[in-house]
């Protein structure tokens, strides 16, 4: 009954991925130098009852520095304390941030504490790839929740960390933007620059590969890029895709694209006969015959109609393409 349940909602997939549809150029593609950072930071949580790390040398090596910037004398060897624990902090940095604002992070233990539950972030730097420090971080840690439970070694803070400078540049006087889609694709991009070019009512657009516009800001806009750009993510295009199938052989899921189609072919699977651009020479019960121009989407609806599980309906696929009468590719998962 259980294998039954997933087929059907594999079977909704494919109905609501049949159709395409036009989407904004926003969600297709983005502008090239418009992307968050990644942020890194290496600090301590303090507070723990006795939950931190137990013979960490570097935690205590920590605690001794921490305490030297605050002007207080101390060593390693002088601190035994499982109050307190290691942690590395995480966080993305998004674009355009602006000195002051704040942004979430992510706390995880280093060494063997068990639980960060009840701590306390000391003030720690995040860095960029750059090695530059763009935000501080600290406060109360709240642990984290995951499918098994409480996974009390990661903890989050909302608006935990506080940007220290500004990031971005100004794309109002930019005179040139490119574009970078997703999904590579040399149908999308030449239909994205076309779709531009229509509505700019001129030659400013070009695709230079399957991934890359070049948008060359038009005279009426100069000094307004940011207008420009707001103009031309909100464009609606009709994204071209590969015809493919993916299969998961652990989960029984199945998604086909529309454009999967299937060649004149004939399959004999146990008591399943199938066949393809010709008429069935027996009938039966289990017995398919579709026509030359069916796609997949038509095979395994017909096949859904016999109950034919999800494991043997990948195995079908999968012989099919190998027979190379499957128009498209199969990845599994």
């Amino acid at each position: 009954m259980k294998t039954l349940t997933v087929f059907h909602v594999v079977m909704f997939v494919l109905t609501i991925g049949i159709t395409s549809e036009a989407a904004r150029l926003k969600d297709v593609a983005n502008i090239r130098g418009v992307r968050a950072n990644q942020l890194v930071g290496y600090g301590v949580v303090v507070g723990l009852k006795g939950t931190g790390d137990s013979k960490a040398e570097f935690t205590n090596k920590s605690i001794e520095r921490m305490f030297d910037k605050l002007g207080m004398k101390t060593s390693s060897k002088d601190i035994a304390s499982k109050n307190v624990a290691a942690v590395i902090i995480t966080a993305k940095l998004p674009p355009f941030s602006r000195a002051g604002n704040e942004i979430d992070i992510t706390v995880s233990a280093v060494g063997d504490a068990s639980s960060l539950k009840g701590g306390t972030l000391i003030q720690t730097p995040l860095r960029a790839a750059d090695q530059q420090i763009y935000a501080v971080a600290q406060g109360s840690v709240l642990v984290g929740y995951s499918a098994e439970g409480v996974h009390e070694t990661v903890a989050r803070l909302p608006n935990g960390a506080m940007i220290e400078r500004d990031l971005g540049g100004d794309f109002s006087k930019r005179k040139m933007f490119r574009l970078t889609l997703h999904n590579p694709d040399f149908t999308t991009a030449a239909r994205v620059a076309k779709k531009i070019n229509i509505d700019l009512a001129g030659k400013y657009a070009s695709a230079k590969d399957a991934s890359t516009i070049d948008l060359i800001s038009p005279p009426a806009y100069e000094g307004r890029g940011v207008e420009l750009l707001a103009l031309i993510e909100s464009l609606e295009v009709l994204p071209d895709i590969n015809a493919k199938v993916v299969v998961n052989e652990k989960t029984g899921t199945v998604v086909i694209g529309h454009r999967v189609k299937i060649s004149t072919v004939a399959i004999m699977h146990g008591d399943l006969s199938l066949r393809v651009g010709k008429k069935s020479k027996k009938g039966g019960d289990r017995v398919i015959a579709l026509k030359e121009t069916a796609n997949v989407g038509e095979l395994v609806k017909a096949m859904n109609s016999l109950g034919v599980s999800p494991k043997d309906l990948i195995t079908i696929l999968q012989s099919i393409k190998a027979a190379g009468a499957l128009q498209g590719e199969i990845e599994v998962l």
